[in-house]
């Protein structure tokens, strides 16, 4: 399928690895120029040798922390005038509500939810004069199915969700869409680094952690980050236009409810 956006412009935050990535790389292949975003320089400068050699776009680094001022000053540098945003970063780890100081809230509010904000407000009023944008927030299937020890992200992207509700309405009309992509368990380091963290909790293997995460999900396995870029990709083609709002759950059925 032609997605109709071949020749426009995208921020991927937090896309040197993981699902970000697996966003720029879907996006790079419909033929949009990407800015790609990561802390590891390293990582972030293979990660752009590797989609610009795979797909011929432009693909153009950018080492910088999103959740400071600087970090989103050098994003708009990179690209001044973004058609698609998706807006990703990393998750406060696993952690007991009793032991977060307000430091800790502070600091994952920033990184989940106001940094999300921040980009919005910066790039959503050009997208609107320009007659189209899209942007894609990437939160988490804990949205819909909070998980104990992870209160504060599952928190910060509820409280992100609500607010671009309101948002996604309010630029609709000028062929702006904005909407959530929500991940379950997703074959990512972040998940190989919290399934270690939670064997050493239990006391038991990861082999065994891994067991009973997939016997909780319906699909048998775990995503993939293709998939979820190929997803998120459509949520940014021309084809979704008329689909704006929307939480969209990727977790192989593993959420038990209908709506």
């Amino acid at each position: 399928m032609d997605l109709g956006i071949h020749g426009r412009r995208a921020i991927v935050c937090a896309s040197s690895q993981g699902l970000g990535r697996g966003c720029a790389q879907a996006l790079a292949e419909a033929g949009v120029s990407v800015v790609i975003n990561g802390r590891n320089p390293s990582l972030l400068e293979r990660t752009a040798a590797e989609i610009r050699k795979s797909t011929g776009v432009a693909v153009t680094p950018v080492l910088a922390d999103i959740s400071t001022p600087e970090g989103q000053a050098a994003l708009l540098a990179a690209c001044p005038a973004p058609d698609i945003l998706i807006n990703n970063n990393g998750g406060p780890p696993f952690r007991d509500f009793r032991a977060l100081d307000r430091a800790a809230i502070l600091q994952g509010v920033t990184m989940n939810m106001l940094t999300a904000i921040e980009l919005t407000q910066k790039v959503v009023d050009a997208m609107a004069q320009r007659g189209f944008g899209r942007i894609v927030n990437i939160t988490s299937a804990s949205v819909k199915m909070p998980l104990a020890g992870l209160d504060l992200s599952s928190g910060a992207r509820a409280g992100l969700t609500a607010f671009m509700a309101g948002v996604a309405r309010d630029v609709a009309a000028s062929n702006v869409t904005i909407n959530n992509l929500l991940p379950g368990s997703f074959d990512t380091a972040r998940m190989h680094s919290g399934r270690a963290a939670a064997a050493q909790r239990a006391q038991i293997s990861e082999d065994e952690v891994a067991a009973r995460s997939l016997a909780a999900i319906p699909a048998q396995r775990f995503g993939n980050i293709q998939e979820f870029g190929q997803t998120c990709a459509f949520l940014c083609s021309v084809h979704a236009g008329y689909m704006t709002g929307q939480n969209v759950l990727l977790d192989g059925g593993a959420f038990p409810g209908a709506l």
